[in-house]
């Protein structure tokens, strides 16, 4: 999230659906840029890497600590990657997100 309210900080950490839904991938020399620890990355091809856990059937990024939908905690917040930070509550991949944990919508 780019610009997170305290009411949207709340609201994430609270949730953490979306870290447990999608692969979370970015251009490879990003992990680089934002001091991302390496076993944090797993590379996909030669341009792209993603987050350790979400290259699977059912993801869930390393980074994620806590439970989905009680209280969840990014270990890499500051260092996170730009497909985290597009991601913004209530919108389209969170309402898909939360869905699949059977989480209610957002109403922000």
């Amino acid at each position: 999230m780019e610009s997170t309210t305290d009411t949207e900080a709340s609201v994430c950490t609270s949730c953490g659906a979306c870290c447990a839904s999608f692969r979370v991938s970015f251009y490879f020399a990003e992990a680089d840029a934002n001091n991302l620890p390496e076993s944090y990355v797993e590379r996909i091809n030669e341009r792209f890497s993603c987050m350790a856990g979400t290259n699977s059937s059912s993801p869930h990024c390393v980074a994620l600590t806590g439970t989905v939908g009680e209280s969840v905690k990014c270990s890499v917040y500051q260092a996170r990657s730009s497909a985290c930070r597009e991601l913004m509550p209530g919108d389209g991949q969170c309402r898909k997100a939360r869905a699949k944990h059977g989480l209610p919508p957002l109403a922000i």
